[in-house]
């Protein structure tokens, strides 16, 4: 696996379930979404008995990379590390001036989300205004954004999930990029939304959250927290997906790539949503 990221999430999620263990040695670039969907996919193996060996990347600027995103304190509970005390010999910094918004949090209650929020907005305009260029209105944007992504896991998973964001620059687009990765194992949109509507499938329930704003909640005003996170995304030239059971739904500018509908995947508990923001 030379890269751990969106793109070749479908691939390893295979690669997991089959082999008895899990070779990174080769890796040479990984993300948020890679690193949290290591982290979902070793607890969801856990969950069924599998707590599989994990070869580390031999690269040091990777492992650099996952104890700056704060790896190390989660995957000892997922998987056997080997090596177990991987040798780094300098650590990234951690500063403003560092490129990572949010190391990988865990969210399992609503306090969980007040703490994301209190740190990534100590961060965002350092980073946000310097490199993306975003005004007051597209900071505080962003953080409500951050805020119902997160508030979704806790109202409609019953599990919890992790989260983690920075920013990068895409040399194929000119621009910097800030990637907004959050997970789950919960019991996936399909089950949350089928206890108030009739759905044929996982794409179906996925549409229903994210263009229609259905909810599990009666309650007016309910369901339109994905709803406003597609309008912030969209506002912004941004990319959005949200994969969920067998299927996955992605809103792409012209910037980007991928495929709109994606089905008949292979099953993964839960949600990920993936957030792309470029520069303006």
């Amino acid at each position: 696996m030379s890269q751990i990221t969106e793109e070749t999430f479908e691939q390893n999620l295979l690669l997991f379930k089959e082999l008895p263990f899990v070779d990174l040695r080769g890796t040479t670039f990984i993300d948020p979404y890679g690193v949290v969907g290591l982290l979902e996919i070793g607890e969801d193996l856990k969950s069924k008995g599998a707590q599989k060996t994990l070869f580390l990347p031999q690269s040091e600027d990777v492992l650099k990379y996952l104890e700056r995103m704060d790896f190390f304190k989660f995957a000892g509970r997922y998987f056997r590390l080997e090596p177990l005390m991987p040798e780094i010999s300098e650590k990234y910094l951690r500063s403003s001036y560092s490129d990572v918004l949010l190391e990988i949090t865990p969210i399992e209650k609503s306090d969980d989300i007040h703490f994301i929020v209190g740190k990534v907005k100590s961060r965002a305009h350092a980073i946000l205004e310097r490199h993306l260029h975003y005004d007051e209105r597209a900071i505080n944007g962003f953080i409500v954004a951050l805020s119902e992504v997160c508030q979704n896991i806790i109202e409609h998973s019953k599990n919890r999930g992790f989260v983690g964001i920075q920013k990068y620059h895409f040399k194929n687009i000119g621009k910097n990029i800030v990637q907004i990765a959050v997970m789950d194992l919960g019991i996936g949109f399909r089950k949350s939304l089928s206890e108030r509507f009739s759905l044929r499938n996982d794409l179906d329930a996925i549409e229903k959250a994210l263009l229609h704003s259905a909810s599990r909640y009666e309650e007016i005003g309910r369901g339109h927290g994905l709803a406003s996170v597609r309008r912030f995304v969209s506002q912004w030239n941004g990319k959005l997906s949200i994969r969920s059971g067998t299927a996955k739904h992605s809103i792409i500018p012209k910037w980007s790539w991928g495929t709109e509908k994606e089905e008949d995947l292979s099953y993964f508990p839960g949600a990920q949503v993936n957030i792309l923001l470029p520069e303006i």
